[in-house]
């Protein structure tokens, strides 16, 4: 069961998303915030496997507040922002503030669920346009030789490719394997580094702890 917590301010698209998520067995509604600050106070009680969070929120705090806050206390909590723009930098701001992907507020139901499983499951659902932009901000340092002595070759030429911002079916392209062989690549990755998704894999290679 996929735990999750929605915070979003405008009541139609909040109705729409508990509806969406509650009609899922594999999900359950924990909680619904209008506000960054209601949503601040409860998450460390609720401590939900996915926040679902809106950018620009009533109140004095934004999304991006509420995941600057949180996540630095738990790690394991994944945020994935709600938002209209596609190519904008407060998602570029949510991303790095920790928050693993973003969903448009025009995503069919069906992707909004795919999006969801695939952020629980390490993935991280972004376009690749704000993935390259990310990820460009790791391409300076030289890579942490302690990383490459815990990963295999594969795993190596794996994360490598996905910091320069490479979708999965492009990297399983380029190293002639499967989707689903890059996505197990990567939950091994995430494991030996300790890390919850891409951004921080990337961040641990080039040693920007």
């Amino acid at each position: 069961m996929i735990t999750i917590c929605i915070i979003e301010d405008i009541l139609d698209i909040r109705e729409g998303l508990q509806t969406i998520i509650e009609s899922d067995e594999r999900f359950e509604l924990l909680g619904c915030f209008t506000n960054a600050e209601d949503a601040i106070d409860q998450l460390p009680v609720l401590q939900p496997n996915v926040v679902l969070a809106d950018i620009n929120l009533s109140g004095k705090k934004s999304g991006i507040d509420c995941v600057q806050e949180i996540k630095p206390l738990f790690s394991q909590m994944q945020f994935i922002m709600f938002t209209i723009y596609e190519d904008n930098d407060q998602v570029f701001e949510a991303l790095k503030a920790g928050a693993s992907g973003y969903i448009l507020k025009n995503t069919a139901p069906e992707k909004i669920i795919d999006s969801l499983v695939e952020l629980y499951e390490g993935g991280s659902p972004m376009s690749p346009k704000i993935a390259r932009k990310v990820l460009s901000t790791f391409n300076a340092p030289m890579p942490d030789n302690s990383v490459h002595e815990l990963l295999s070759k594969r795993e190596q030429e794996v994360l490598e490719l996905l910091s320069k911002g490479f979708l999965y079916k492009e990297i399983a392209d380029k190293l002639s394997i499967s989707i689903s062989t890059v996505k197990r690549h990567l939950n091994s990755i995430y494991t030996k580094l300790q890390v919850q998704n891409k951004v921080e894999a990337v961040n641990k290679l080039y040693n920007r702890e």
